[in-house]
């Protein structure tokens, strides 16, 4: 696939940004001197169906910039954060660039971060995601409310057991990944968890890597040091929505024992055909098992596809 180019130079690099009712904290001219300085970043403004002058403040931003480096997504009714995402990321994978990653619409961690999660990708061929962690540190400038410091450790501690990965901060709203197979197999679904859809979407690049073969999948992930992350008014994120995501958690944990009983039931079966090599079912694992997530409404309800993409401005 053709990579899409502005002035001659690909644009190997594609950031979704979701927005819901962003129009008064869209920092546009922050989002405009990056793309003026960084010729090689585009980013995919997704308006999730928003009812405020959003999606205005997206297209002024696209005229100034030019459609090389930013696009709006429009999608006609409000899907949420993770659908948003996913859709986002779903064009960017199609668009054909070698990264493709998301970040928050707050710019809660700066745009200079960036590239700082792309080095790694770009040095180990290897990796399939580079994410943000909001490590409070000398050198860093990470401040975090008491209470989501408090709800956002629970939830790191909780997510790391579930996972099986040593994973210190799955929520950071900064990831960027390689434009690849297990990118597209962890994006051929909805995701069934709302405000934690980072950790089903790290599950499912997980799982893809274990059945293909890679012994230890925490290492297809790097987590990188934000230089800096703070609360930003008006936040969508309530103490009460980390404290309901336990029951998410909970979830994606009897998901990975699923995948690890359906890869071992594989491994017992190619035992038994002396000669055979190992079968390998990756799609009919990845569908049984990820639909775990869900309960059977939840799943009813996950599994239709939400309305068409109104298109792109």
């Amino acid at each position: 696939m053709t990579p899409i180019c502005d002035s001659g130079r690909d644009l190997p690099v594609e950031i979704v940004v979701p927005c819901f009712n962003e129009a008064k904290r869209l920092p546009v001219d922050a989002f405009a001197a990056w793309c003026e300085a960084h010729p090689q970043w585009r980013f995919r403004f997704v308006d999730d169906g928003s009812t405020d002058g959003t999606a205005e403040a997206i297209r002024g931003l696209v005229e100034r910039v030019g459609r090389g480096h930013a696009v709006l997504t429009a999608l006609p009714d409000n899907q949420g954060k993770a659908e948003a995402v996913r859709r986002g990321l779903l064009a960017a994978v199609d668009a054909g660039s070698a990264f493709v990653g998301f970040f928050d619409a707050d710019l809660a961690t700066p745009l200079d971060d960036l590239p700082r999660l792309l080095a790694p990708l770009r040095a180990d061929p290897l990796l399939e995601m580079a994410m943000g962690s909001r490590v409070q540190m000398l050198g860093h400038a990470v401040r975090r409310r008491v209470g989501r410091q408090f709800a956002a450790r629970a939830v790191a501690h909780l997510a790391a057991l579930a996972l099986d990965l040593p994973v210190h901060d799955t929520q950071c709203g900064a990831k960027l990944m390689r434009n690849g197979p297990a990118l597209r197999a962890a994006l051929s679904r909805p995701f069934a968890s709302g405000w934690i859809f980072d950790m089903e979407l790290i599950q499912r690049i997980s799982i893809h890597a274990r059945d293909h073969g890679v012994a230890d999948p925490a290492s297809v992930f790097i987590e990188v040091p934000v230089s800096a992350w703070r609360d930003v008014a008006d936040s969508k994120v309530r103490f009460v929505d980390a404290c309901l995501a336990t029951t998410r958690i909970w979830g994606i944990y009897r998901t990975r024992r699923r995948a690890e009983r359906a890869r071992r039931e594989r491994v017992e079966m190619a035992a038994t055909r002396p000669g055979s090599p190992p079968i390998i079912e990756v799609e009919r694992v990845s569908e049984t098992t990820l639909a775990a997530l869900a309960s059977p409404r939840e799943a009813s309800r996950d599994t239709a596809m939400p309305g068409p993409i109104r298109g792109e401005r």
